[in-house]
């Protein structure tokens, strides 16, 4: 029934031309495996292919780019000896079967490796034409298997045997390539359960197999299965792409791939026209993906990391081979560099918004997730991105993308000389104000990417605090996608994030684990960077029977060490109205007269004080099972206890909560005293700080633009 439901709330997001195109391909599904003479070459150039001939130009280059190689890993080895001897140690441990994804424990596969058991659910996923498995509702975890089956490991061992010469490494590699190869025949398994997964195995096997060009190891045989492999996978990425709802990074990574093996492979009867599409639609997602000022489209910080290393990728394997790479690719990847570049600064946090699931376009590099400085040290190692190149971090990764370097410096300084400034990002919708060491976010966007908003989370004007580079008010994470149902729907809601929560609801409806049904709006009415007011709505609420509007004032003025936080709710009823403030989980939590006070190792940090128009209770909790709040998840598959803390209220709309959030630093002054007054079209905020009183005052009138400069802070002595 669960899945009828699912499939039913699937068709609500689809047109009716993805309608007919899907029930083309499910049509296809159920027909036997045909066609495909496994004997003969169809993808290589002649009927006859010479292979020991095309083995021989494999190992000269000819004709295509190379990454890894041999002289660049003495050079690397020189000057980067300790990310050196990171890969290394990576490459032993999975040369000898132990992996470990996620927040997981590693684990040990015997040899041969089972490419189909997944040890940590106990579950073997069966050889059957991989359109006939359903991952939704299976035993095991797909993404632990499905990053297994990525061989993104191979690259680390091409590395190692690079870096030292010893066989045991290209041995270690071809023989777990050998056992895929065979227990995978294209169609068959989960490692081939969509387009995408072969597209990103693709990139990691094809350059693994590079760097791994003169090894004795590369036989004719074996480098006939290989290309035979990647001809195939290609081929699927291309008549099987992503499309309509569907096309989001997962259409990226699968052009990507194909672009890949296009490139390295250019004897492939298809490999023109392959690499000519992929390029073409790979500079179209690049527009659509990443939004003219440099957000990702996906509303998730870790999947525009991916898409945007996807694309680099490809990029930086033209630039080595023509010089030249698509000038679309290069200036999506910008953007996307200087957006995120001007998001953290020189000392901020990343910004955690979004699904996370960790992915890698091509592991070079030992670390077991990239981070965002990490990857704007591997963007500015090919672009040459001034803020990038400002604030990334240098890593093995980038040490091999600098030899793939465009010529000329691009990109723009996002970062002046007198170091980050506030700024509003419309298309992504990020407003980011600063004060010193005191950085705030409001969420202003779109839930997500498309109809299906699939990595968007239901956070619509959520708002976070770091303070001297720390998070104190953040994204709570992702959680988990497969393994843990419950934390995936209590991560991806309204109540774990720093926003407002009407009646118990989601702003927006889930349809299932990846699916929005119905996506809250968000109206920016004003934004004042100079003044630090930020003033927006949403109508995800819209929907309830008695309707109501979340509007939220963002009040910080950069001279001021306070925030102020206005929540207003109109519209028809009586409604419970709450809010949740998720805490680091450095964070303790003390409640006190009129609110709570956050700590770290014993020092204030942050005072939350709050007051409404109708009585208020605070509310706190940490580690909660049964709803599962107060929770902060680092790693996808893992999470620890953490403070939420909010008030709530019940009453006849309007309803408005004013919350102070105020800094413990040197500046700060204990908050004491907080009042509320709502009276015809205007409210005002009154507290206390040492010897001053505060006073904002707001007019507003519900249904007309209010700008800023109606927003009125005083400070009475």
């Amino acid at each position: 029934m669960s899945q009828l439901l699912w499939r039913v709330r699937r068709l609500q997001t689809m047109g009716p031309r993805e309608v007919a195109w899907r029930a083309s391909r499910a049509g296809r599904s159920l027909l036997p495996l045909s066609g495909r003479d496994e004997t003969g070459d169809p993808e290589l150039l002649g009927s006859e292919p010479d292979w020991d001939a095309a083995l021989a130009r494999f190992r000269e280059c000819a004709g295509r780019p190379a990454l890894l190689d041999r002289g660049r890993a003495a050079e690397i080895t020189r000057t980067h000896p300790a990310a050196v001897g990171q890969v290394i140690a990576a490459a032993e441990r999975v040369g000898c079967g132990r992996f470990s994804y996620f927040g997981h424990p590693e684990v040990t596969l015997p040899e041969p490796i089972d490419w189909h058991y997944d040890p940590l659910s106990k579950v073997s996923w069966p050889a059957v034409p991989a359109s006939r498995i359903n991952h939704r509702t299976a035993d095991g975890d797909p993404k632990w298997i499905w990053e297994l089956n990525r061989l993104q490991h191979l690259p680390w061992l091409a590395e190692a045997w690079l870096f030292t010469g010893e066989e045991r490494f290209s041995d270690a590699a071809f023989r777990q390539l050998d056992s895929w190869i065979e227990q995978n025949p294209p169609g068959l398994g989960i490692g081939w359960r969509g387009a995408f997964e072969a597209g990103v195995r693709s990139i990691s096997v094809a350059v693994a197999l590079q760097g791994l060009r003169d090894s004795p190891g590369l036989t004719t045989a074996r480098f006939r299965a290989v290309v035979r492999l990647l001809a195939e996978s290609a081929r699927r990425c291309w008549d099987e792409r992503s499309q309509f709802s569907s096309a989001n990074n997962h259409l990226v990574g699968e052009m990507a791939g194909v672009a890949t093996v296009a490139i390295l492979l250019p004897e492939l009867a298809r490999a023109e026209s392959w690499e000519k599409d992929a390029i073409r639609v790979l500079s179209a997602e690049a527009a659509r993906q990443i939004l003219p000022d440099g957000a990702g489209a996906e509303q998730s910080v870790g999947y525009q990391i991916f898409t945007s290393e996807l694309l680099l990728t490809v990029a930086a394997l033209l630039t080595l081979r023509d010089g030249r790479p698509p000038q679309e690719l290069i200036a999506a990847v910008d953007r996307s560099a200087d957006f995120i570049a001007a998001v953290v600064g020189d000392r901020d946090p990343a910004p955690r918004y979004g699904d996370d699931d960790e992915g890698f376009a091509l592991r070079l590099g030992a670390e077991p997730v990239r981070t965002v400085r990490d990857h704007l040290g591997t963007v500015a190692a090919v672009t040459r991105n001034a803020a990038a190149r400002r604030v990334g971090r240098t890593t093995l990764s980038a040490a091999w993308m600098n030899y793939a370097r465009t010529e000329q410096v691009s990109g723009s300084e996002a970062l002046s000389e007198t170091g980050p400034r506030s700024f509003f990002a419309p298309d992504g919708g990020l407003v980011v104000l600063r004060a010193g060491a005191r950085r705030l976010t409001m969420d202003v966007g779109p839930l997500g990417y498309l109809s299906l908003a699939a990595h968007g989370h239901a956070d619509a004007l959520a708002v976070t605090v770091s303070i001297d580079g720390e998070d104190v008010i953040g994204d709570p994470g992702t959680g988990s996608y497969y393994r843990h149902p419950d934390w995936r729907a209590a991560h991806r809601g309204t109540r774990a994030h720093a926003t407002v929560c009407v009646d118990g609801l989601d702003q927006s409806v889930v349809g299932g684990p990846f699916l929005w049904t119905e996506h809250a709006r968000v109206r920016v009415r004003s934004v004042d960077l100079e003044r630090g007011v930020v003033d927006a709505e949403h109508s995800g609420y819209g929907r309830l029977s008695k309707p109501v509007v979340h509007r939220r004032w963002l009040i910080a003025p950069p001279d001021r060490g306070s925030v102020l936080v206005v929540d207003l709710i109109a519209g028809r009823g009586r409604h419970e109205v709450r809010t949740s403030w998720p805490l680091s989980p450095s964070l303790d939590v003390t409640p006190v007269e009129g609110g709570h006070l956050a700590s770290r190792g014993g020092a204030p940090i942050l005072q939350l004080v709050h007051a409404a128009s109708t009585e208020l209770i605070p509310h706190e909790v940490r580690g909660d099972t049964q709803d599962g709040l107060g929770w902060w998840s680092r790693r996808l598959e893992s999470r620890e206890p953490s403070w939420v803390v909010g008030g709530c209220c019940t009453g006849d709309v309007p309803v408005v909560i004013a919350t102070v959030l105020n800094p413990m630093d040197e500046r700060g002054a204990w908050a004491e005293g907080l009042t509320l007054a709502v009276r015809d079209g205007s409210l005002t905020v009154r507290w206390r700080e040492r010897n001053a009183v505060n006073r904002v005052k707001i007019n507003y009138a519900i249904g007309t633009t209010v700008k800023n400069r109606d927003v009125v802070w005083n400070v009475l002595y």
